[in-house]
């Protein structure tokens, strides 16, 4: 995920998350060559300045015609993807979690999504984690692996017509010829299969998300759904930023033939989309596949700027958000994005923001199939945009859309419907997009009701969204109420017994790899234990997956980034060979360390090698490693258990290994922060008996 021609914004979500800006990865030549594609084409659809500056008094007219034309409407949607972003919603209680699904996807009550676009995993990092696969070989097929089926189920019970989008950021190792091969094909028409098994129907697919197209490739891919009975799935190009993809359709009928969508990734800058006539010209549906990328809370202006604007300047049907939800541990990168905030399962706290009423105010008044109407579009005189919509037909129904961030002072416009269109009164609803006080989020004002010559007049104030129209419905505000924030008690225990084989358990976020539930290896009970061998958790990818990003082995993380003085132990079996990992006190997210650019965790780490050799270092927030102490464990070896653990008390740690303390050593570079376990290399090692107690007696926990 990136943006073209955007400053990050640093949502202030933690301690972990606010020390400083968060880093994001570095793609300068795309950023470029977006950045200068907006420029090339502003001078084709970009708002002329007297619509930009005007500070006209008078009231500007707006005629809605229902025989008005223009393009159709595709919908408004999110992604669950680009790895782990859903990933703690599955782990909320209810009827918590219920609450944020209907928030997500009911009709007429929250952001009323119609499209829910997921991620086809591949057991790899695809930003914010590794979404699980369901081929991990060419010949066995897993369709019940991960969250996704799970989420596209609740979210098709909620809304039976929700369109679904898969899409991939990575694939598994095992493909003979890479991401661009037969083999991929016959992976996205069994990730199909396994749809229509949950008694889904997947409506769009894509290729490879931000690394190029193939031109060929998608030829093979369109005969692969035509042969396997899935012709009616439309194949979107390329989720990229740009649009020289739609200049290499223009140029290559078969190419052209191939696809259905040109779906391009954040074609906005901070006041303008860009667009190209070659896109235009092609007469497919334009849809931002992924765009948004705000904070639940601060990113509401930009969201309603960009939804409008992506149709009036470029006439782009449909926007899809990323994220849905900012689902994820805010050691992970990106904190804050998502249309609500759901990451304490543990007690089964949330929020909702000013970005999720802002997708209501289009989204509850509007399906698609609906037309927009063009000559009822446009830029507002006073700063800002509208765009309206009119049902396709049956009863006539429309709805316009107005944003004001481009405005400095109220505005007066009037809507007057015409020919077949209902003329009674208007129902009106807006959010202050910049307030974080609820009261204004998603506000039913008085019906407008019409003049003597039928005309529909508001004002509209400036930094807000303002919708009018004939459809009935719409939910204000929060319905339902959360339990309040609390940081996960301790202690806490995880001994992996309760666990079906093959699952994911409760609170683990995989950053690379799959660490899964499994039969312990024998020897389970050693190493301090006392139980039967039992259940563990297995890290069960052994072929390194063809990647997306930059986390270099398998990793996971879990429970709560204000934990502070505390120790965690965990058994672990080397298998065959390599070092494993425990993490404490992990704060943050290090994109781009050392010679391989690759991608780390701030905190803690006691490595134990095959070998016995052994070590204690931090990742410090320069993006160096620090040896706080090493030395080598007699007895050490692979298929062996030892139980590792470290103890924080204030800046004292403690590195134990069975019953041996290995080093106490002091030191103040983190003060709180959650666990982890790690491996260097793609081996089937175990852990087990995840155990973090408080120490000196308190809570463990510093203050939110």
């Amino acid at each position: 995920m990136f943006h073209a021609s955007r400053t990050p914004r640093i949502p202030k979500t933690s301690r972990a998350s606010s020390r400083r800006p968060q880093e994001r990865w570095s793609r300068t030549r795309a950023v470029r060559a977006v950045c200068a594609l907006v420029v090339s084409c502003m001078a084709v659809v970009a708002p002329s300045a007297a619509h930009a500056q005007s500070t006209t008094p008078t009231t500007q007219r707006i005629t809605v015609d229902s025989a008005g034309t223009g393009r159709t409407f595709d919908g408004v949607g999110a992604i669950s993807g680009g790895g782990g972003t859903s990933r703690l919603l599955v782990d909320y209680p209810e009827p918590q979690r219920s609450q944020i699904l209907d928030y997500l996807f009911k009709p007429g009550y929250g952001a009323s999504l119609q499209i829910l676009k997921v991620e086809i995993g591949a057991d790899t990092n695809s930003s914010n984690g590794a979404e699980p696969s369901h081929m991990r070989t060419a010949t066995k097929v897993d369709c019940d692996r991960g969250y996704e089926w799970w989420l596209m189920e609740q979210a098709h019970k909620r809304n039976p017509q929700i369109r679904f989008y898969g899409l991939e950021w990575g694939v598994p190792g095992w493909f003979d010829g890479g991401f661009w091969s037969d083999d991929n094909v016959g992976y996205l028409t069994r990730w199909l299969g396994c749809a229509k098994q949950h008694g889904l129907s997947v409506d769009y697919l894509g290729g490879w998300n931000e690394k190029g197209w193939d031109a060929a490739w998608y030829g093979k891919l369109k005969k692969g759904l035509v042969q396997s009975g899935y012709g009616k799935v439309k194949v979107v190009a390329a989720d990229n930023a740009g649009w020289q993809v739609a200049t290499d359709m223009k140029n290559d009928p078969a190419f052209d033939a191939a696809t259905d969508v040109v779906g391009i990734h954040y074609p906005c800058s901070a006041v303008h989309c860009s667009s190209s006539q070659d896109a235009l010209d092609l007469d497919k549906p334009l849809f931002a596949s992924e765009s948004g990328w705000n904070n639940y809370l601060t990113g509401a202006p930009r969201l309603a700027a960009e939804m409008n604007h992506e149709y009036v300047d470029s006439r782009i049907t449909a926007f899809i958000n990323w994220p849905a939800a900012y689902a994820w541990y805010p050691t992970v990168q990106m904190q804050g994005s998502g249309l609500l905030r759901a990451n304490e399962p543990w007690n089964g706290h949330y929020e909702l923001g000013p970005t999720l009423w802002t997708i209501a105010q289009t989204a509850q008044f509007t399906h698609p199939g609906w037309r927009y109407v063009d000559s009822a579009s446009g830029y507002l005189d006073g700063g800002g945009t509208y765009v309206t919509l009119r049902s396709p037909g049956g009863k006539p129904a429309y709805t316009t859309v107005f944003e004001t961030t481009g405005a400095t002072a109220p505005q007066s416009v009037s809507v007057t419907p015409a020919g077949k269109l209902p003329r009674g009164a208007l129902r009106r609803w807006s959010t202050t997009l910049g307030s974080t006080d609820s009261a204004d989020w998603f506000v039913r004002g008085a019906d407008v009701g019409s003049d003597a010559t039928g005309a529909h007049r508001v004002t509209l104030e400036p930094g807000t969204v303002t919708t009018l129209t004939t459809m009935p419905g719409g939910k204000s505000r929060a319905v339902s109420r959360a339990p309040a924030t609390r940081t996960m008690a301790l202690p806490y225990r995880d001994s992996f017994d309760a666990y079906r084989t093959g699952t994911t358990p409760r609170y683990l976020s995989d950053m690379e790899g799959a660490f899964e539930a499994a039969s312990c290896a024998s020897g389970a009970q050693a190493a301090g234990g006392t139980r039967g061998t039992g259940k563990c958790l297995q890290q069960v990818i052994t072929v390194q997956p063809n990647k997306w990003s930059r986390v270099p082995s398998p990793l996971t993380l879990v429970g709560d980034s204000q934990w502070s003085d505390y120790t965690v132990s965990a058994k672990t079996r080397i298998d065959q060979t390599g070092t494993a990992s425990l993490l404490g006190r992990v704060v943050n997210q290090l994109n781009l360390v050392g010679t391989g650019k690759v991608n780390v965790w701030e905190g803690y780490y006691l490595k134990l090698s095959d070998t016995g050799a052994w070590s204690l270092e931090v990742i410090q927030p320069d993006k160096t490693a620090r040896v706080l102490a090493h030395g080598t464990l007699p007895g050490a070896g692979a298929d062996t258990w030892h139980r590792l653990s470290l103890g924080f008390s204030g800046d004292t740690i403690t590195a134990r290994i069975d019953r041996t303390t290995l080093a106490q050593v002091t030191d103040s570079t983190y003060d709180h922060g959650q666990v982890g376990l790690a491996l260097d290399s793609y081996t089937t090692s175990q852990f087990d008996d995840l155990t973090v107690t408080a120490n000196r007696g308190g809570t463990g926990t510093a203050a939110r």
